[in-house]
């Protein structure tokens, strides 16, 4: 079986990009090709190292790359894990998504102490821990969702009451009639 290619985008790929890189390789390795990559390079956090190996994933061996480092340049998905980055990213052919986590080195600056920091960015690496859980049945969740908003806007718009259509990728057979939609 062919590996989703996915590319986890953030401005620096220093810290959420790299702990969602290192929980797919280590969650999903065997269904998805995992990258990351970030519109500038700021090096690897050193407490995203920390915490993830706390969880027993090594991401030491990982760098801090820019989109012109990847050895790839063709996704299946591109999933930008911040508002700067799902605002510049640059197209990509095939699909791509945000999914926004907060910053755990903006929500450590006022921490008074080391723990206390990183109990931010423990929070942020479970949550991109389920995150990364649900791949890739949440990806094909996402582009069922989207065929059905493309339905519902058409109809909408063209105020068709009768409306018969059938998604020949995922088989999806979607009915309205008078906004009613049945499955």
């Amino acid at each position: 079986m062919k590996k989703l290619k996915i590319l986890f985008l953030c401005t620096g790929n220093s810290c959420r990009s790299q702990i969602a890189e290192g929980w797919a390789r280590h969650l999903k390795g065997d269904v998805i090709k995992a990258y990351s990559a970030g519109i500038e390079k700021h090096g690897l956090n050193p407490l995203a190292v920390k915490i993830m190996a706390e969880a027993g994933v090594d991401i030491s061996g990982q760098q801090s790359k820019t989109l012109e480092d990847l050895p790839e340049s063709v996704f299946d998905w591109v999933i930008t894990l911040c508002g700067h980055a799902n605002e510049t990213c640059p197209f990509f052919p095939g699909q791509k998504i945000h999914v926004g986590f907060d910053d755990p080195p903006k929500l450590a600056v006022d921490a008074e102490n080391e723990e206390e920091a990183l109990a931010h960015y423990r929070r942020v690496r479970d949550e991109i821990k389920v995150f990364i859980m649900t791949l890739p049945q949440s990806l094909q969740a996402i582009i069922r969702f989207s065929a059905l908003q493309s339905i519902f806007l058409f109809v909408f718009f063209t105020r068709r009451y009768s409306v018969r259509h059938l998604s020949r990728s995922s088989g999806l057979v979607v009915s309205c009639n008078r906004y009613n939609v049945y499955d």
